[in-house]
C-alpha cells in the first residue's frame, strides 16, 4: 500500500533534517528538489516513496530497515526462534520474520514494549550500557519495602549475588485493592532478571512486571497485548538520536 502524500516540511522534518521551520527556510531558499526540480514551496504534498527528493543536492535516501512496536505479552519468549516454546517472532507474520531480532529482552512473564528490528547496528547501540539508554517500567510488588529503597536505588542496588548494580530510580505509587504496591523503575542497563533481583533486594517481590517505554519510545496504548506496528518515522529519528549523544 502507498503511503498517502504529505507536506514537503513535514517529510523533511520527520527525517531528522530540521525543525519544521528550519527546512521551511531551506525550501524557500531554493536547496530542495523534488524529482529535479526546485521547489520553493514547503507546503506541496509529496511522496517520499515514490518522489526523488534532495537537500542540498544529497538524496533523501529511502529507508530499507523496519522497525516495529510490540505489546509483548506474557508467556512468550524474547527470542527469534525456540523448538519448544513460542517467541515473540511468532507473533509476526512469516513474510516479516526474516532477519527481525528483538532490541534487548523481557522475561518470559514480563509484558510491555519490546522493540523489534533488523537494523543490528541500531539494536546494538540501544542495548550498550555506555549509550545510557533509560528503560521504565510498572511493577505490582508484594512484601514490604525497606524505608530506604529509593535511596538505595538511587546509590546502586547490591544484589544477593554480590552484584552491584548502577544508579536507577524506584517511584513508590498507591497501595493496591489486593494489598500490592504499585512501584515505577527507571533503569539504563539491563541486568538479568533485573527489576526483580533489585526489588527483592530492598524487601519486595515483583507479582507483575511491564516495561513502559524504552528512551524516547512509549508504548502505544492503542495496542493490544500480542499487538504491534511499525514505528512513525518521527520514532525512529529519536532513536537514533537518543544513541548518538
Amino acid at each position: 500500500m502507498r503511503m498517502a502524500r504529505e507536506r514537503l516540511d513535514k517529510v523533511l522534518a520527520t527525517r531528522g533534517i530540521g525543525s519544521r521551520k528550519e527546512v521551511g527556510a531551506q525550501i524557500r531558499a531554493g536547496s530542495v528538489t523534488v524529482n529535479g526540480n526546485p521547489c520553493r514551496d514547503p507546503a506541496s504534498k509529496v511522496d517520499p516513496e515514490c518522489d526523488a527528493i534532495c537537500v542540498g543536492g544529497v538524496p533523501l535516501r529511502a529507508r530499507k530497515e523496519r522497525y516495529f512496536m510490540l505489546n509483548k505479552p506474557a508467556g512468550v519468549l524474547s527470542a527469534t526462534q525456540d523448538a519448544e516454546q513460542q517467541t515473540v517472532l511468532d507473533l509476526f507474520p512469516a513474510c516479516e520474520r526474516k532477519g527481525l531480532a528483538p532490541v534487548g529482552r523481557l522475561d518470559k512473564d514480563t509484558e510491555g514494549l519490546l522493540l523489534l528490528t533488523d537494523d543490528g547496528a541500531l539494536n546494538h547501540a540501544l542495548t550498550a550500557p555506555r549509550r545510557h539508554v533509560a528503560k521504565r517500567y510498572r511493577a505490582l510488588i508484594s512484601g514490604t519495602l525497606a524505608d530506604d529503597a529509593p535511596q538505595r536505588f538511587a546509590q546502586g542496588v547490591v544484589l544477593a549475588d554480590g552484584t552491584v548494580c548502577r544508579p536507577a530510580e524506584l517511584q513508590i505509587g498507591s497501595r493496591q485493592p489486593d494489598g500490592q504496591t504499585e512501584v515505577f523503575v527507571i533503569l539504563w542497563e539491563g541486568k538479568y532478571h533485573q527489576v526483580k533481583r533489585m526489588v527483592a533486594a530492598v524487601g519486595g517481590r515483583v507479582e507483575y512486571l511491564e516495561r513502559l517505554e524504552m528512551g524516547p519510545l512509549v508504548l502505544d496504548d492503542a495496542l493490544e497485548r500480542g499487538q504491534y506496528r511499525a514505528l512513525q518515522e518521527a520514532e525512529i529519528q529519536a532513536l537514533f538520536q537518543a544513541v548518538s549523544r
